[in-house]
């Protein structure tokens, strides 16, 4: 980490869950939460709560210094709307195996 940047990941105790047009992508008791300075919570959900059926693997890769490097699938509608890091840098260990969508809902 560089000086005034931190992640903490922490286990949550809430469902979290992703619906695109009706469809149930992910539903999970067992989210990661993520809190990265200068962004917001991110919650990592387990591979086995997420339907990858319905995901599409991208060609797009990004880095990220703090993580390593992230890979992407996309819905037919919303190309890279989901990302993992397969290979997560250590501090972050944590997240591998685990699927990250950019819009959530927090059901309880």
């Amino acid at each position: 980490m560089t000086p005034g940047h931190k992640i903490t990941i922490e286990h949550g105790s809430q469902r979290v869950r992703v619906v695109r047009d009706g469809q149930v992508l992910a539903e999970s008791a067992r989210p990661l939460l993520l809190r990265e300075t200068g962004c917001p919570v991110r919650y990592y959900l387990p591979g086995e709560d997420v339907a990858v059926d319905l995901l599409t693997p991208s060609d797009t890769t990004t880095y990220c210094p703090f993580k390593g490097t992230a890979s992407y699938w996309s819905l037919p509608d919303a190309p890279d709307a989901v990302w993992s890091y397969p290979e997560p840098k250590t501090d972050v260990a944590a997240i591998k195996g685990h699927f990250c969508f950019y819009e959530v809902e927090v059901v309880g």
